[in-house]
């Protein structure tokens, strides 16, 4: 996992405590939400930087917090196309060298 992102998604969730227990089931709640957002770009995703990814990922855990997963592919639908066209438009740019 990258550097900080556990602090960072504990401080949007606003989790001001500290909880070890608490921090490694946020912390495979992470891991699975990057996979999960990984599959559905069709690469590996920057975390860090303030984008579509991160913010994606951070609402991944607050569904997941809510024990409301089965609604976040839902209600994240158009971001998730958004973030898979994106990402596919940017590999064919790359293999091909070309501007679109």
């Amino acid at each position: 996992m990258p550097e900080g992102l556990l602090t960072s998604v504990k401080n949007y969730l606003g989790i001001t405590w500290d909880d070890e227990a608490g921090d490694e089931k946020l912390s495979g709640i992470i891991a699975r939400g990057m996979k999960y957002l990984n599959m559905i770009a069709g690469t590996e995703l920057d975390y860090i930087v303030e984008d579509k990814p991160r913010e994606l990922l951070f609402e991944y855990c607050r569904y997941v917090r809510s024990n409301a997963l089965e609604q976040f592919q839902i209600n994240f639908r158009h971001e998730l196309l958004l973030l898979q066209l994106h990402e596919g438009v940017k590999r064919y740019e790359e293999a091909n060298n070309t501007d679109i």
